[in-house]
């Protein structure tokens, strides 16, 4: 078996004393991509996070994080230094706020580039117009000298995939890179994330609401609800029978583009306040499965037959037709 690129194994993480992340295994072997879903404050980039160690000082962190077979978590700094940007290059929802308004463009791709490759001069600047033609920046030899404002939102977020690339990563974590985008710029997005891991051989954790954007960009995904990863599974398993009710309720409250029209169906509540999870599973005053076991027993991840991994004592029965991969992929 391949072995894997990077490994989180039982990763824990507490703000002041209160427990948000517990205990999160996964694996990311090199060159595939993974998807991370779950609703806002369910731990999705906290993890990734605190797995590059770049989280205020006043969390607390435990647990292993191992790239290669080499442990970071709890490195010195210059040790995660190396890894990031270098091994692993994070791109975030917000590009405006992720590049310096002051510095032209040009300047903060070679900075990059002298950090991580170490070039300089006119090999540093040569390379920085090939990243931005490689990510579709037009008129780069032109525009490269220009200022952060100067460009759209989209080329913005372009531009941030650019500054990642520089390091040459082996992974490319890109957290909810197409919220603040509009429809037509989230789909080339989409696109050039699909090409540059093709062209480039690196492996990317998407995170992500869109489970229409998580289908098209992945190949295996990984559902998380108030800190803990739920069902994890291939694309194909997931979408053809979400088994976790929580996972079923994420597809029953997408709009349907097929049939008539027909209410939505929403998950009641909201994901609890990581001070008063409910002592056993967390989903269970939301869920309408939960037995009287899910109110004080928390279901361990375990392996299923078709080889996805689940965390629920009543799962949603495997259905005879496929509607939510219909619905979802073909809706893309």
């Amino acid at each position: 078996m391949t072995p894997n690129l990077v490994e989180l194994r039982d990763l824990k993480v507490a703000f002041d004393g209160i427990q948000v992340l517990h205990g999160i295994d996964l694996d990311v072997k090199p060159g595939e991509a993974l998807g991370l879903v779950g609703e806002s404050g369910c731990g999705k980039s906290v993890t990734w996070l605190a797995a590059l160690g770049l989280l205020p000082g006043k969390a607390s962190i435990s647990g292993s994080v191992r790239i290669d077979g080499r442990e970071i978590c709890g490195a010195p700094r210059s040790a995660l230094e190396a890894v990031r940007g270098g091994r692993i290059a994070m791109i975030f929802q917000d590009p405006s706020s992720s590049l310096n308004p002051v510095l032209r463009i040009g300047r903060q791709i070679t900075e990059a580039l002298a950090v991580h490759r170490g070039l300089f001069g006119e090999a540093a600047r040569a390379e920085a117009l090939r990243l931005m033609d490689m990510v579709g920046i037009p008129d780069a030899r032109r525009r490269v000298d220009h200022y952060a404002h100067e460009f759209s939102g989209g080329q913005c977020q372009r531009l941030m995939i650019a500054m990642a690339l520089a390091g040459q990563p082996d992974l490319l974590i890109a957290d909810e890179p197409t919220t603040a985008l509009d429809a037509t710029i989230q789909a080339q997005i989409l696109d050039l994330l699909i090409q540059l891991r093709a062209e480039t051989g690196m492996a990317t954790i998407f995170i992500s609401h869109d489970l229409g954007a998580v289908s098209q960009v992945c190949e295996r995904i990984c559902v998380m609800y108030a800190g803990r990863v739920v069902e994890q599974g291939s694309i194909e398993q997931l979408f053809s029978a979400p088994r976790h009710p929580y996972t079923r309720g994420l597809f029953d409250a997408i709009p349907r583009i097929d049939g008539p029209r027909s209410r939505l169906v929403p998950i009641q509540g909201t994901v609890p306040n990581p001070k008063h999870l409910p002592p056993g599973c967390a989903f269970s005053p939301r869920c309408g499965r939960a037995e009287k076991a899910c109110d004080f027993q928390r279901p361990l991840l375990e392996p299923m037959d078709d080889g996805r991994q689940l965390a629920c004592f009543s799962p949603v029965p495997v259905p005879h037709s496929q509607p939510v991969k219909t619905a979802i992929l073909e809706g893309v």
